[in-house]
């Protein structure tokens, strides 16, 4: 790693003054819950699938405990006295989450209660099957071995989950080592996860637990191929946050994007949910290993680059510290951002270069994940790919982790896969030509990438002490992250949170956070 000089008595505060912001907001996060919470919940039991309806059975039996008005003691109980009272039997279980009226519910409220070693039993029962997962993935990662760094990622978004299927195997067969399966537009605003295999997504695929099933299959038939192991994303954002954990540490995904704030500022979720459901998703994420990234390079579509980069930083610290209250290790910590300072400014590449080596050097044990240029990319599919290859040579100077490669039609249409292929052929030798590069290079004291470094730094840690001061809600209602403004109580989502009563439990919670301790 090419190192630059940067203060580490301001890196040191800047944490410091995160884990502070964080704590503010953690306290008012322990007094609630979600109803997706509750849901997730509900899956990790064991209590999944849909109805004839394709309304899934976890949002029918939170739906009943909210009219029932026993939701603030959280899901668990109902759960287990439903399954006690189908003789432990999951089918039957659901068969009586649809037929149980709400009357019914109001009229055995007392006894629900009893059940808690039961809601213990299928909470544990659903851990195992995640760490048996996880233990899955070591198993093929010690047979295959993970690629060289930086990861080559590519999505697909196709709308139909067997044409993506079939581009994310050729993406595979050329080069690519992590496969995002981009999720349908506006899926984030929908407050339930849908049923099944999907062909009708636009702008990219729902995520569904068969869809990530197919594809996951599909990528470990293809490894012994590639002898190499294979890596599959998805989202966990959104309204159903901790859901989509919860599906994908079941079914083995790698890689979730999952940040604190993204759904907030660019999604207009209500700060509260984001905040509570983050918190519980990430406590699945680190059981099962999975790796996050963070959504910081969104900020740059709406404020600019040159102007506002240091609030990625500050983000980064926040999102990092957010993740440090679930017990994760740096090496599941993935930190986005972008190459998206505008070309036309003298010296862009040496500003892109130190704003990325700085964050390197910041960061140094998390998996950190590049985005390419966007912003800037036009219907000149020639400076496009021009642009790509400066962001790739950037990568591989800073040593980067993921990285997201650049399509050059990638803001005209879906990519064609021929498209596809220009771009990582392009990746691969680029990174092939500068492998060694950045152990050549030492960066000049005082230089413009030094100083562009520093003030990045100094920059970012007075946004935190700006946020410190404020409180993160009022930060994010002044608009401080991406210039964008968002209410306390505006968004989509607020009337799925609520305070925990005295008798609340969640037998799933109780059962991630002793995990998660124990494992580091």
């Amino acid at each position: 790693m090419i190192k630059i000089n940067y203060d580490k008595n301001i890196a040191h505060l800047s944490h410091k003054t995160a884990k502070k912001i964080v704590n503010d907001v953690f306290d008012f996060i322990k007094q609630r819950s979600t109803v997706s919470i509750e849901r997730a919940t509900l899956r990790i039991m064991g209590i999944n699938g849909a109805n004839e309806e394709g309304i899934p059975y976890p949002n029918i039996l939170v739906d009943k405990a909210i009219q029932a008005g026993i939701i603030n003691d959280g899901i668990s109980y109902l759960a287990a006295f439903l399954y006690h009272k189908s003789n432990q039997d999951i089918h039957k279980t659901l068969e009586m989450i649809e037929k149980i009226t709400v009357q019914h519910i109001k009229e055995v409220k007392k006894e629900i209660y009893k059940y808690k070693e039961v809601a213990n039993k299928l909470a544990q029962e659903g851990i195992n099957l995640i760490l048996k997962q996880k233990e899955k993935r070591e198993e093929l990662i010690s047979k295959y071995g993970l690629p060289p760094t930086p990861w080559i990622y590519v999505i697909v978004a196709t709308g139909n989950i067997f044409e993506d299927r079939l581009q994310a195997l050729s993406a595979v067969r050329q080069g690519a080592d992590c496969i995002a399966v981009i999720r349908s537009s506006a899926q984030s605003l929908i407050d339930y996860v849908p049923e099944g295999l999907t062909t009708e997504g636009y702008g990219g695929t729902f995520a569904t637990q068969a869809n990530f099933r197919l594809i996951r299959e599909a990528l470990d038939n293809e490894m012994e191929k590639q002898k190499r192991y294979l890596m599959l994303v998805n989202y966990s954002s959104g309204l159903c946050m901790p859901e989509i954990a919860a599906l994908a540490a079941i079914e083995r995904l790698d890689m979730l994007l999952n940040d604190s704030m993204y759904g907030i500022l660019f999604r207009d979720i209500n700060p509260q949910r984001t905040f509570i459901d983050q918190y519980f998703s990430r406590l699945i994420i680190t059981l099962a290993g999975i790796i996050i990234n963070t959504g910081e390079d969104n900020y740059l579509t709406t404020a600019d680059a040159f102007e506002k980069g240091y609030t990625i930083i500050s983000s980064h610290y926040i999102n990092y510290e957010f993740a440090k209250k679930c017990n994760m290790p740096d090496n599941l910590i993935g930190l986005g951002h972008a190459y998206e300072i505008r070309p036309d400014i003298e010296n862009s590449f040496l500003y892109e270069l130190a704003q990325a080596l700085l964050i390197r050097n910041l960061f140094p044990n998390c998996p950190l994940k590049y985005m390419p240029p966007t912003r800037w990319v036009t219907g000149n599919i020639f400076h496009t790919h021009i642009i790509d290859n400066m962001f790739n040579l950037v990568s591989i100077l800073t040593d980067q982790h993921i990285h997201l490669i650049g399509v050059l039609t990638e803001a005209i249409h879906t990519p064609l896969l021929q498209d596809r292929y220009l771009s990582l052929k392009a990746v691969k030798y680029t990174f092939n030509a500068a492998k060694d590069f950045s152990k050549e290079i030492v960066i000049k004291d005082k230089g413009l990438i030094e100083e562009r470094a520093k003030y990045l730094q100094q920059k970012a840690f007075e946004l935190l002490k700006t946020v410190e001061e404020k409180g993160l809600f009022k930060a994010i209602e002044e608009g401080l992250f991406a210039d964008t403004k968002r209410p306390f109580e505006g968004g989509k989502g607020l009337e799925g949170v609520f305070l925990k009563s005295d008798k609340y439990f969640n037998s799933v919670e109780e059962i991630l956070i002793g995990n998660t301790m124990n494992s580091i």
